[in-house]
């Protein structure tokens, strides 16, 4: 009984679809896809990268001025 759990009476079996479809109100689902909620999540990955790829810089700039530093003493 380690990963089996007993079904009790008056439980319904329920597959994922219908998981899936029951909690999301039939009012939230839509078929069309907001322009505007896609290019303010590609804006915000990119403004992310661009970050991430200034910490790198400098944590790499940084390593080259203290090995010259410790080079030329």
């Amino acid at each position: 009984m380690s990963g089996e759990r007993s079904i009790e009476a008056g439980q319904e079996i329920k597959t994922p679809s219908e998981v899936y479809s029951a909690s999301k109100s039939p009012s939230k689902i839509s078929s069309r896809v907001d322009i505007n909620n896609l290019m303010s999540r590609v804006r915000a990955e990119e403004k992310k990268q661009k970050k991430e790829n200034l910490v790198f810089f400098g944590v790499i700039s940084s390593v080259i001025v203290a090995t010259g530093i410790i080079a030329s003493l």
